[in-house]
């Protein structure tokens, strides 16, 4: 990728500044809004699956200091600009050029405090693909939920927390793939404005947990019932995960 065919964007109201491709897949508020709902303390390990340009990571790394990261990233010049833009802000992460199913020694003998993960929202064959190879590869499905939820099953450390996002119509399909070795699920549903129906959830759920599944009330990411202004409109605890590096609003159990 050619500098020109990059932009440098700003996150996090501007604390955090990440490289990517101009066109192609992108990184946006889903990826803050992930690393936002991460329940992760200094010190802790955190594996990221298919973790792009290093943007939910790096976002994480912002909000909490002393964090030990690493990267899988199967596109190599995606991989390629996460170690630059972890170099360029200054956080140290380790990223492997690898596919998940074949996860390299270093990382499958290790077990991890957390994996976080933003898995393809659609399914091929139900949507037009993307021109792009790196966007379509991001977007659309190839390896399945159950796999990425099975490799990050195996990776974590007992009593380790997986935290994903995922669109609120492949609910079922995350749920079905979260198996006996997975409890305590929480799904925290995003709902655009009030009335709306979630778009997204969000999904914790903590290795050898035995507490019920939890179905939050939807946090509502906008002002208002419509949008009736140019300009943003998010409500004022989702601009404080946007701009100020707050953790997500989680209801407590």
């Amino acid at each position: 990728m050619s500098g020109a065919a990059l932009t440098a964007d700003a996150f996090l109201g501007g604390r955090l500044t990440v490289r990517q491709p101009a066109r192609g897949f992108r990184a946006g508020v889903d990826a803050v809004m992930l690393a936002a709902a991460v329940p992760a303390r200094s010190g802790d390990t955190v594996l990221e699956l298919g973790c792009g340009v290093g943007t939910a990571s790096l976002c994480l790394a912002r909000r909490v200091a002393g964090l030990d990261l690493t990267g899988i990233e199967r596109e190599a010049d995606y991989a390629t600009l996460a170690r630059e833009n972890a170099a360029g802000n200054a956080i140290g992460m380790s990223i492997f050029t690898a596919d998940l199913s074949r996860l390299p020694d270093p990382v499958r003998v290790q077990s991890f405090d957390h994996v976080i993960a933003n898995p393809p929202y659609y399914v091929p064959d139900t949507r037009t693909g993307a021109a792009d190879a790196g966007r379509e590869a991001a977007l659309a499905e190839d390896t399945d939920l159950r796999t990425w939820i099975d490799v990050a099953t195996r990776r974590l450390a007992p009593g380790g927390w997986l935290t994903l996002i995922q669109r609120a119509d492949r609910l079922r399909d995350v749920l079905a793939a979260c198996d006996d070795r997975l409890g305590a699920l929480e799904v925290l549903p995003l709902a655009p404005r009030h009335g709306r129906a979630a778009r997204l959830v969000l999904l914790r759920a903590r290795k050898g947990g035995r507490s019920p599944m939890v179905l939050h009330a939807p946090v509502v990411l906008h002002e208002g019932d419509r949008h009736e202004r140019d300009g943003e409109s998010y409500a004022a605890e989702i601009a404080g995960v946007l701009r100020d590096a707050l953790p997500m609003p989680w209801p407590g159990r």
